[in-house]
């Protein structure tokens, strides 16, 4: 080809190749094999994206032609670098251009930006011949200007790398003829320049030599071996100058593709043609076979659309002595639907927190089918169980985007299945499962398992011992699901919820942090509050109520009579008392409640047994039977109080009566306490009759004055002896039958003496017919006792009711 030609062509390819990027982002140029890792453009710089959020936004570089990575791009730099050797005869073949298409993907927004690669040649192939060696049978008839085809050289490189030139070795019989075909290829011819004879030289041997147009330039050879024989009038001749096929990529192995035919018309041995390729690539040689007999092209291997879609082959025709020429064959592929649509994952946001909104895209999926036209156009689809759904996005990729709102209680992982579909004919498909989980957020308070808890201790109980368990559940995950118990600040009877209950913080378990006392309190309630380990942390709280239940610790209390280390009581019971008259009571009452606070009454021992008994429930003494003579005037009884507990608990007092009408019948009174302590009677006896000598008149006038004044009104004298108010009762008495307490039926004066130790008391019966006659009265007012004793000390009196 002239230098015009050379230029035409490449202006042709020059123009093909800017039409061709004219619908790309971004363009480069590269040269083949050229190292791994080298920078060929700055992507961020040549759109103006920020190198920063490059990989914020997972950039990344894509490409649906193959699944070779040639090119990829620098997170930290954005530089486009070349990440694997590219070979372009490998990739294009004998195309002018070689392109690579990329893309170039952005998320958060999706972004899609195309790239176009352009590998441009280098002279790294030499051009070579078919065979190592070509053979010529000529006759030595052969006139001067006979013409002899060689197969001409193949050059995998392009443009100026191909073969530009051949040179024949000097010999004395044969100069090159190198002409152009209108498809580009070159026609190499033998002309015979001086004539041959077969008994000078039967073999003559040359060597003829390709040069391509690189620089430093290649160049590959073919030895000739030319065979004197007798004369070969005429070369094979083809029926079709160009024969072409049309087969689709799955053709079966031994489909025949074409059948190629050429004519001599030669007679015997010279008018047989045989049939060889004299040109064909390493790739055509895998799937076409050429019948050297008949000229039948078979497929002999797979054949694939999307790798080679057009073969260009040539054929030579060779008759018994040498004489041929050659024909084109040109086999085209068509498309048939053999591919399924691959799916692929390219982003993917795992876990997706729950709280995420309908519409927020969590994943970037791509579609890819390798077939053509129509059989590549692929429709996706997903299950309609979940919350999710796929939105077209940029060409052939597709937002993964949630549908509804999510919740990890209910649902924590969706095994998403995608479905993409081609519309070819029969259509394929193809699934991918993606495995996505819900990432937990804190939206759920703990709930307590009751509304409210009950708790049951006794009294007395042991400080840290269990009140009772509060449960409360958070469907949350890990820390967002863990509960914490504590107690709600507050007050029990003014102090401190703290000093009384904890909680355990991981168990829930409340303990008694003091020991509870009953009487003083019954029950009292707390606020537990169980938080989550979230951020912000939620809560909830429940109210436990504290039922303390009573145990019998408290013993029965006398109020009446009173104990005998703070005074000396006595009590006179008249001598026509009638059995059954109440003579005294015996008054106490417990601070417990309920059953622990029944009083039972109980004479444990009398000077005489048979004389006096006492109400079981009410404390009351009365006579079994009428008092005799006989009777002794000092009766001692010793009486036993019990509560209804388990076990009982009890109290005693001693009740001393006298059977006389006045004091005066019993000189002997200030003994009557002294009987059983001989060390105390004695004691008193010493003092006493020092006291006698000094004070007897005194005393007897005292005496005879209360008797004139107070005959007809019974009265108590005792030394030390105090009322007893109403205020003094425990706060639980009650005044009712059968609680152990005096009824208010009975009323009883009191008088005190300072000086003496003997005490003049005077019985009165109680409120009916038989024991009170009307005209009598059972009241004492202050001025009683100032008359009598001189208003000394302002005794009051007592009245117990």
């Amino acid at each position: 080809m002239d230098d015009n030609g050379t230029l035409i062509w490449i202006l042709i390819c020059g123009f093909a190749f800017i039409v061709h990027i004219t619908n790309a982002d971004l363009s480069y140029s590269v040269l083949e094999e050229t190292r791994p890792g080298s920078i060929v453009g700055n992507i961020a710089k040549d759109l103006g994206l920020e190198v920063t959020k490059l990989s914020t936004r997972k950039a990344r570089i894509d490409t649906e032609e193959n699944n070779q990575r040639y090119c990829d791009i620098d997170l930290k730099t954005g530089n486009f670098v070349i990440s694997q050797r590219i070979d372009r005869e490998e990739l294009c073949g004998e195309k002018m251009s070689c392109l690579l298409r990329f893309e170039l993907v952005l998320e958060s927004p999706l972004e899609l930006h195309r790239i176009l690669l352009h590998v441009q040649d280098v002279n790294d192939n030499s051009p070579s011949f078919p065979k190592h060696a070509v053979k010529l049978e000529i006759r030595e008839s052969a006139g001067k200007g006979a013409r002899y085809r060689v197969d001409e050289a193949h050059d995998d490189d392009i443009g100026q790398y191909s073969v530009r030139q051949y040179a024949l070795e000097k010999n004395g019989h044969f100069i090159l003829s190198v002409r152009e075909d209108s498809d580009g290829s070159k026609h190499v011819e033998l002309v015979l320049d001086k004539e041959l004879d077969r008994e000078k030289e039967h073999d003559i041997n040359f060597v003829l030599t390709a040069a391509d147009g690189g620089n430093p330039q290649r160049s590959g050879s073919v030895n000739i071996i030319v065979t004197v024989l007798d004369a070969n009038d005429n070369a094979p001749v083809f029926d079709q100058a160009l024969y072409k096929a049309v087969i689709p990529e799955d053709s079966a192995i031994d489909t025949v593709v074409v059948t190629v035919s050429a004519t001599d018309a030669d007679d015997g041995v010279n008018g047989e043609v045989t049939y060889d390729f004299s040109r064909i690539s390493d790739k055509a040689k895998k799937v076409f076979s050429l019948d050297s007999k008949s000229g039948e092209i078979k497929v002999i291997g797979a054949l694939d659309f999307e790798s080679n879609s057009k073969f260009e082959l040539r054929v030579n025709a060779k008759d018994g002595y040498g004489l041929s020429s050659d024909s084109k064959v040109m086999i085209d592929i068509t498309d048939v639907n053999d591919n399924v649509p691959v799916i692929y994952m390219k982003s993917l946001s795992n876990p997706v927190p729950e709280n995420v909104s309908p519409g927020t895209e969590v994943g970037v999926v791509n579609m890819q089918d390798r077939d053509s036209e129509n059989n590549r156009q692929v429709r996706c689809s997903i299950q309609q169980n979940v919350p999710f759904k796929l939105v077209p996005s940029i060409k052939n990729y597709y937002s993964l985007v949630t549908t509804g709102q999510l919740d990890r209680e209910v649902v924590s992982d969706y095994n998403i299945t995608i479905t993409a579909t081609d519309e070819g004919s029969p259509p394929l498909s193809s699934s991918k499962s993606v495995q996505l989980s819900v990432a937990d957020i804190n939206d759920n308070p703990p709930v307590f398992e009751e509304q409210s808890y009950s708790a049951y201790v006794s009294e007395n109980n042991k400080p840290g011992s269990t009140l009772c368990s509060v449960t409360a559940r958070d469907p949350d995950w890990r820390q967002n699901g863990t509960v914490i118990y504590s107690v709600l600040a507050g007050e029990v009877n003014g102090a401190p919820v703290s000093s009384y209950v904890s909680v355990n913080g991981d168990t829930g378990v409340i303990h008694a942090v003091r020991s509870f006392d009953y009487e003083q309190l019954r029950s009292f309630k707390v606020h537990v509050t169980a938080r989550d380990n979230g951020s912000p942390p939620l809560s909830s709280n429940v109210t436990v109520s504290v039922f303390i239940s009573d145990v019998n610790d408290n013993c029965p209390q006398i109020l009446y009579p009173a104990p005998e280390g703070s005074s000396f009581m006595t009590e006179l019971v008249p001598k026509a008392a009638n059995g059954g008259s109440v003579v005294s009571k015996v008054i106490a009452v417990d601070a417990d409640s309920g059953q622990n606070a029944w009083l039972s009454y109980h004479i444990v021992k009398s000077t005489d047994p048979g004389l006096f008994t006492i109400g079981l429930h009410n404390g009351e003494i009365r006579t079994q039977r009428d008092i005799s003579e006989s009777d002794s005037m000092k009766q001692n009884l010793i009486v036993s109080v019990k509560d209804n507990g388990q076990p009982s608990l009890s109290a005693t007092c001693s009740m001393y009566l006298l059977i006389s009408d006045n004091l005066a019948e019993v000189p002997e009174l200030k003994d009557i306490s002294y009987e059983e302590k001989d060390s105390k009677l004695t004691s008193y006896l010493i003092i006493a009759l020092v006291c006698v000598s000094t004070f007897f008149l005194t005393f007897i006038i005292i005496i005879l004055g209360v008797r004139f004044c107070r005959r007809r009104k019974p009265r108590l004298l005792f030394d030390g002896a105090v009322a007893i108010p109403g205020a003094y009762l425990p706060p639980n008495y009650a005044d009712v039958d059968g609680t152990g307490t005096l009824r208010s039926a009975y009323n009883y004066d009191a008088y005190l003496t300072t000086g003496s130790r003997t005490s003049d008391f005077k019985f009165v019966t109680s409120y009916n017919d038989n024991t009170l006659p009307a005209d009598q009265t059972l009241r004492k007012s202050p001025t009683d006792f100032a008359d009598v004793f001189g208003d000394r000390d302002g005794s009051p009196e007592m009245t117990v009711a």
